[in-house]
């Protein structure tokens, strides 16, 4: 009974979440490009209202914001995968009171600058940018000198999924892993909206712009935003630096923002008054809602509608085109979401295994 009811009040979250929330009340949604994001620059740069002192405030907020949601004793450790094995610098989760505040942090937990303070035009000091806790995460120590600097770069494979340095051409780059992506092309969009020139993505992220009319975000963090969606814990992140700080990160809050500022694939949309998109897909219908076997879409003569389903932490459980009935029958009990394509035009949907 009682993980039914946290069920039931996750799926009430995201039903309030639909529409947009009283912090964003003054930005103009019609807007896109450029306009937009220079209003939502002025918004999170306005209501960043108390700059975090590196230490200790970044030390006393990560242990909030980066707690595992299954183990209020842990923090999640980011690029990390593995709790099972004996390898230590690829763990999911740290004990929360194994920050290293000394040289010696061998199987302990530091602070990972996802914009790299190097890559800062100029670099990045300690202050300000460099102490913004919506691009700061807890991370292995031995991960974090593994990562160094490095661009990050689009995984060259299908079958190694986790974070791991990839050489090309001569040079090293960093693959976050498809857990992580999501989180940090959400990061990285963050500082370079809260920062401008001083974050460019350009600097951190390696390939072709050409999703951007500007030629200013990377394609791969628009890909990484629409393919890896947002998750409990980004959540939770988010809400524990907005309640340090004063300042929120809008793609977490909903990540087809992005889409409409720089386009690339429609990222899920949270606030379906946002734009007029999911209209070509208001008569789709998903049902039931709470199910021990099927999801039925009705979807009124559309076709090559395609989906995604994932469960709460935003691993991407199953995947399909054109299918009207989904099995269900295997997955474990809990909240999951079924994001619906077609074209261009997205809609989530939100369904109960029991």
């Amino acid at each position: 009974m009682k993980n039914f009811k946290l069920i039931i009040a996750f799926l009430l979250f995201f039903t309030v979440n639909a529409q947009v929330p009283a912090y964003y009340q003054n930005i103009d949604f019609n807007l896109k490009g450029d306009a937009l994001k220079n209003e939502l620059s002025t918004l999170i740069t306005a209501t960043h209202t108390y700059e975090l002192i590196y230490t200790p405030d970044v030390w006393n907020v990560l242990k909030k914001a980066d707690i595992d949601p299954k183990n209020a004793d842990k923090v999640l450790l980011l690029y990390g995968w593995n709790d099972t094995d004996v390898t230590k610098n690829n763990d999911l989760t740290r004990d929360r009171s194994a920050s290293c505040h000394s040289s010696n942090c061998e199987d302990k937990w530091v602070r990972e600058h996802v914009f790299p303070r190097s890559k800062g035009t100029p670099n990045l000091e300690f202050e300000g940018p460099g102490s913004d806790a919506h691009h700061l995460h807890a991370i292995d120590y031995d991960r974090n000198s593994l990562r160094s600097n490095f661009k990050f770069i689009a995984n060259p494979t299908s079958y190694i999924t986790y974070s791991r340095v990839i050489q090309q051409n001569g040079s090293e780059y960093f693959y976050p892993g498809d857990e992580w992506k999501g989180d940090v092309a959400r990061m990285i969009m963050y500082m370079y909206v809260r920062y401008g020139n001083r974050c460019q993505p350009v600097n951190v992220g390696f390939g072709s712009t050409t999703f951007s009319f500007n030629n200013d975000m990377p394609n791969i963090f628009l890909q990484w935003n629409a393919e890896d969606p947002v998750s409990i814990h980004e959540i939770n992140r988010n809400e524990q630096i907005y309640a340090a700080q004063g300042n929120r990160n809008p793609f977490i809050d909903n990540p087809h923002l992005a889409t409409k500022i720089w386009n690339g694939p429609a990222a899920e949309n949270k606030w379906y008054s946002l734009s007029t998109e999911d209209v070509i897909l208001s008569n789709v219908k998903v049902y039931p809602t709470i199910t021990n076997d099927f999801i039925n879409i009705e979807s009124d003569g559309l076709t090559e509608t395609s989906y995604k389903i994932y469960d709460l932490s935003g691993k991407l459980i199953d995947q399909d085109k054109n299918q009207t009935k989904i099995n269900v029958t295997n997955y474990a009990n809990g909240l999951y979401m079924l994001h619906l394509s077609m074209s261009n035009a997205s809609k989530v949907f939100k369904f109960i295994k029991k």
